[in-house]
């Protein structure tokens, strides 16, 4: 029996936001955009041509912060799934990472610090930026690829999503610890409301980051799990 999420096909799109405002973000990797009107998640579902009942099963999966998804994967569309992950890539390999890299770079440049620190800390989110590219980018082209054809009835012997799973490590971790060394070591003079923001940005991404691996881990490859276990049974 499935239990009781908390958004409806039935409910208003914009209160969905109003409700939880993280929501915004990943309604915007569905590729919907705003100007919903009084419109139902159902009817901006519909209009859009997005699965609804993947919608709201990231939708509820993210905004109730458990581990469970809630929904049986095999009503889940995994194309859709695949999408909002693409998205989600793109949002953080061409927008959000380089803004906070752009912010940092001046934060860390202001007139009133006397001690250079550009060469340490850009060397640290420049590697953390790579890292976390490769990570994606492997996603990208192996992960994904594999997945599509896998739904087209194409099994490559030599891989399988477990392969995915134990490579995937948490890349938010090394973000983390630019915060840290940020927060505990940074010799900032005075009132530096740049790097206040930027260390904002950094504590967003953060959470962002580990609710897109929650959707990885707990969705995606579970539900890849599903349907090679279900394709093997069949051979």
């Amino acid at each position: 029996m499935q239990k009781q999420q908390k958004f409806s096909a039935n409910e208003k799109m914009s209160d969905l936001i109003n409700e939880n405002h993280s929501l915004l973000l990943v309604i915007s990797r569905f590729g919907l955009s705003l100007g919903f009107g009084d419109k139902t998640v159902k009817e901006v579902c519909q209009l859009n041509g997005i699965d609804c009942t993947t919608f709201l099963a990231v939708v509820n999966f993210l905004s109730e912060g458990n581990f469970e998804v809630g929904v049986d994967y095999e009503n889940i569309s995994i194309v859709t799934v695949i999408d909002y992950l693409k998205n989600s890539h793109v949002y953080f390999l061409d927008f959000k990472l380089p803004a906070i890299r752009n912010k940092l770079l001046e934060a860390i440049n202001a007139p009133d610090q006397s001690i250079p620190y550009e060469v340490i800390f850009m060397k640290f989110f420049d590697e953390y930026f790579s890292e976390v590219r490769k990570h994606m980018e492997y996603e990208n082209k192996v992960v994904f690829p594999y997945v599509l054809k896998l739904l087209k009835g194409e099994k490559d012997p030599k891989y399988n999503i477990n392969v995915f799973q134990e490579r995937h490590n948490e890349i938010e971790s090394k973000l983390e610890e630019l915060k840290n060394i940020l927060i505990k070591y940074y010799p900032a003079k005075g009132n530096n409301h740049l790097l206040t923001e930027v260390l904002f940005d950094i504590l967003s991404c953060e959470i962002d980051l580990a609710s897109h691996n929650r959707v990885e881990d707990y969705l995606f490859v579970p539900a890849i799990e599903d349907i090679e276990r279900k394709k093997s049974q069949v051979q």
